[in-house]
């Protein structure tokens, strides 16, 4: 119980410090030359704020949905050790079936077209 007391103890204590620090810091006056992209010592040929397109934003989202779901099946040579392979395996084709449905999906409705 000793040691619960004094980890929050600290705990509150340094958040009390860093948040009385933070407001007697001078706020950072953002310049002209803060605000200028650095290109390796050139001048940019262009805008560096211009934002993603859109297109881009829902192809990586996309590629992290499949790329994290195909994580579900890392385990699957370690399934044929239990007792019952056999529902390993069914789980690992309805993930695949899901995986492959939204695939489809995606495709059809034209979510993995780069250019239009």
């Amino acid at each position: 119980m000793n040691l619960i007391t004094s980890v929050i103890s600290i705990t509150i204590l340094l958040s009390t410090v860093l948040a009385i620090v933070s407001f007697w810091l001078p706020q950072l006056n953002p310049d002209a030359e803060k605000l200028s992209p650095y290109e390796c010592g050139f001048d940019p040929l262009g805008s560096a704020r211009l934002p993603f397109s859109l297109r881009f934003f829902l192809i990586a989202i996309l590629f992290l949905l499949f790329d994290l779901e195909i994580a579900l099946l890392l385990p699957l040579p370690w399934g044929d050790q239990l007792a019952a392979p056999a529902i390993t395996f069914t789980w690992a084709v309805a993930v695949l079936a899901l995986l492959t449905l939204g695939l489809i999906y995606e495709w059809i409705q034209g979510g993995l077209e780069w250019a239009e």
